[in-house]
C-alpha cells in the first residue's frame, strides 16, 4: 500500500494515474493536508509527501518518500514569469508528477518507457512543439528531459506527429467528420467494454434503432447545412456494423445520401469487423454506396485464442472475407489485432503477423490489451492467463512485420490499464492514412457522433476548447429519446 499526502495542491487524479504505474495491484490512498493522516510502520506501506509552493516568480515542488527503513527526497523548481492561471496550473501539475516520478524511481526499479505521461494522446505535446517551429532534436530533448520518455518512444511520437501534421493543419473550421454508431455484435468479446449489444438478445430492437438513427442523421444534416459545415469523413463503427441486416444497411445508406452532399467527401469508412458477418451482397452494397475504406478485424490468427475471447469465426473465414473484399474492388482494407490476449505469447503473435503479411492489408492497427471496466475480462481476471512481461516484445514483433509490409506508424494513442503501460499504433502503407483516426485522436476537428453511446466532440480552436456532447448508451433509451439527442447538439453546431 502507498499513502500519499498532497500539500499545497489537489492534483489527486493526476497522481493516482502515475502511482498506478508503480503500484498496479496495490491500494493507493491519497489525502489532502487538511485530512487526518495516520502513520503506520508496516513494512509494506510507503508514505509519500507531494509538496508544492507558489512563490512570487516560481513554483517549487518536492516529493518525499519515507517508510520504516529509508527516506528519499527530491526537489524540483520551475521559474514562472508572465504565465496565465491555466499555464501555471499546467506547469504545476508537470513538476508535481516529475518529482514524484523521480523519487519513486529511486525506490522501485521498473521500466516505464512513457515516463510521466498517463494521458491517451501523447502526440498532442509534439504538435504543440511543432507549431512553435522547434527543430526535431529540440522536440526530442524536451520529450526526454521534461517528460522522461525514453529514446525509442520519443522518436516514435515525433514520426507519428509528422505523419499527422499535414492532415490536421491548417485547421479548417468548415469541415467536420461524422461518426455513426451501430452498437450490435454477434457476441460480446471478453475484452470489450463498448456498447456492443449481442444480437442474440437485442435483435428485436435492430429495426427501430436504425429508424431512430436515420431520424438523427436527417435532422443533424439540416443543422450542419445551415451552419455551412461540410463533411470531410464518415466513419460507421460499432459494435459490428456489418452484423445488422442488409435491408437495414441499405436504409442507413439511403438516409446518408439523401441528407448530405457527398461529392467532396474525402473518406468513407465502414467497420465490417468480424468475417462471420460479411457477405458478398453486403460488400457490393458498401461499394455501390461510396465506401472507400473497410476494416476486417481478426484480432488474432490463432484458432484457440478466437475461441477463448468469444469470437465465432475461424482464421479461414477471415481470409475468405478478406479475399472476397479484394474481389469486390476494396483496395483500402484495414486489419486490427490485439497483443496480450489471454494465453497468447510472442510466438503466437508472430504467427498472426505471418498470416497478415500474406494478406497484405493497406493498414494495420495494433492494440495492446487494456483490461477495461465493464468487460468480462475485468470481471473475472483470474480465469485468464495474461503474459504481461512479453507485451513489449510482442509490440516489437508487430512493428517489425509492419515495416516489412512497407507500413509506417501514422497515429498512436494510449489507454488506461494497458498491459505493460504501452500503446496502440496504427500503421499504413503510403497514402492510406485514415483521416478520421487522426482527427478523432488529435481533437482539432469537430466530430459529430450519432447513435447510442456516441459522443460528439465540438472544437473551438480559437479558445483551445473542446465540448463533449454524449448520446445515451442504452438502446431502448436512445430509441425513445432520439429527439432529445438531436436537441443536445443544437447549441454546439
Amino acid at each position: 500500500m502507498i499513502k500519499v499526502v498532497c500539500i499545497g495542491h489537489d492534483y489527486t487524479n493526476d497522481l493516482y494515474e502515475l502511482l498506478k504505474l508503480f503500484f498496479p495491484s496495490q491500494e493507493i490512498i491519497i489525502l489532502l493536508e487538511t485530512e487526518e493522516i495516520s502513520y503506520n510502520n508496516d513494512h509494506d506501506q510507503h508514505l509519500l509527501f507531494s509538496i508544492i509552493e507558489h512563490l512570487e516568480n516560481k513554483v517549487k515542488a518536492k516529493a518525499i518518500i519515507g517508510d520504516k527503513n529509508n527516506e528519499i527526497a527530491f526537489c524540483d523548481e520551475d521559474i514562472i514569469i508572465n504565465y496565465n492561471q491555466s499555464q501555471i496550473k499546467k506547469a504545476s501539475k508537470l513538476i508535481v508528477k516529475r518529482t514524484v516520478f523521480t523519487a519513486l524511481s529511486k525506490l522501485i526499479k521498473i521500466d516505464l518507457p512513457w515516463g510521466i505521461l498517463t494521458g491517451i494522446r501523447p502526440t498532442k505535446i509534439v504538435h504543440e512543439l511543432m507549431e512553435k517551429a522547434l527543430e526535431d532534436y529540440e522536440i526530442l530533448n524536451i520529450l526526454k528531459d521534461k517528460y522522461y520518455i525514453n529514446e525509442d518512444k520519443a522518436k516514435l511520437l515525433l514520426s507519428v506527429a509528422k505523419k499527422e501534421h499535414p492532415i490536421i493543419y491548417p485547421i479548417r473550421q468548415n469541415l467536420v467528420s461524422l461518426y455513426i454508431s451501430i452498437p450490435f455484435c454477434p457476441t460480446t468479446c471478453v475484452y470489450c467494454s463498448f456498447p456492443s449489444n449481442p444480437l442474440t438478445k437485442w435483435q428485436h430492437l435492430q429495426k427501430p434503432y436504425i429508424d431512430g438513427l436515420c431520424k438523427e442523421i436527417k435532422e443533424i444534416a439540416i443543422l450542419l447545412e445551415k451552419k455551412g459545415k461540410n463533411l470531410q469523413t464518415i466513419y460507421i463503427g460499432g459494435g459490428t456494423p456489418s452484423a445488422v441486416t442488409i435491408e437495414d444497411i441499405n436504409q442507413l445508406f439511403k438516409q446518408i445520401k439523401d441528407s448530405f452532399q457527398l461529392a467532396k467527401l474525402q473518406e468513407f469508412t465502414f467497420e465490417a469487423g468480424r468475417p462471420d458477418t460479411i457477405t458478398r451482397e453486403k460488400l457490393k452494397l458498401l461499394k455501390s454506396n461510396g465506401v472507400t475504406r473497410i476494416s476486417i478485424n481478426p484480432q488474432t490468427m490463432n484458432e484457440s485464442t478466437l475461441i477463448k475471447i468469444g469470437r465465432k469465426h475461424t482464421v479461414e473465414e477471415l481470409k475468405k472475407a478478406f479475399y472476397m473484399a479484394k474481389e469486390e474492388g476494396f483496395n483500402n482494407i484495414n486489419m486490427d489485432i490485439i497483443i496480450g490476449l489471454p494465453g497468447e505469447d510472442a510466438k503466437m503473435v508472430e504467427k498472426t503477423m505471418e498470416e497478415i503479411k500474406k494478406l497484405q492489408p493497406s493498414s494495420l492497427t495494433v492494440h495492446t490489451l487494456a483490461i477495461k471496466r465493464g468487460s468480462k475480462l475485468r470481471e473475472d481476471t483470474s480465469s485468464y492467463t495474461l503474459l504481461q512481461k512479453e507485451t513489449s516484445n510482442m509490440l516489437r514483433i508487430t512493428g517489425k512485420y509492419a515495416e516489412d509490409m512497407g507500413m509506417t506508424p501514422y497515429y498512436l494513442y494510449r489507454q488506461k490499464h494497458m498491459l505493460g503501460n504501452l500503446e496502440n499504433i496504427g500503421y499504413c502503407k503510403e497514402g492510406y492514412e485514415c483521416i478520421y483516426n487522426v482527427q478523432i485522436m488529435e481533437e482539432k476537428q469537430t466530430i459529430i457522433a450519432l447513435g447510442a453511446g456516441a459522443v460528439s466532440k465540438i472544437t473551438f480552436p480559437k479558445e483551445n476548447r473542446l465540448e463533449r456532447v454524449p448520446n445515451v448508451k442504452d438502446l431502448q433509451q436512445y430509441i425513445a429519446r432520439v429527439d432529445e439527442m438531436i436537441e443536445r447538439k443544437k447549441p454546439y453546431i
